[in-house]
């Protein structure tokens, strides 16, 4: 059975973007940082947008193809235009700020 390297790329940009919620989430479960649970609330639907175009784009009809392509880089899109604020200071390393291990801050958060 024949699978277009395409689609590939889809499931590929539906596993970043939930990999990219899940890292917020992180980020506000050790911050507690409005922008990051806004964030964090948004990144389910993104994700759910992001596995539907996967599954979009594995129907293998090349208009669906494409519209999964385009699904994928909206969800992307979208999560890129939510505004989180600055956690880092600028001497962490980039296993840090990929994984979201942020500086953890004072356990009571802020409402």
């Amino acid at each position: 059975m024949y699978v277009d390297p395409i689609t590939y790329v889809v499931a590929f940009g539906a596993v970043v973007v939930s990999f990219l919620w899940l890292r917020d989430t992180r980020i506000y479960a050790r911050t507690g940082l409005a922008g990051y649970r806004k964030a964090a609330y948004q990144g389910v639907l993104f994700t759910a947008l992001g596995w539907f175009a996967a599954a979009v784009a594995g129907l293998a009809d090349t208009t669906l193809l494409y519209l999964g392509c385009g699904l994928v880089l909206l969800a992307l899109y979208l999560q890129s235009r939510i505004n989180r604020g600055d956690v880092w200071k600028g001497n962490e390393s980039a296993l840090q700020r990929l994984t979201g291990a942020a500086p953890r801050q004072n356990p009571q958060r802020k409402q």
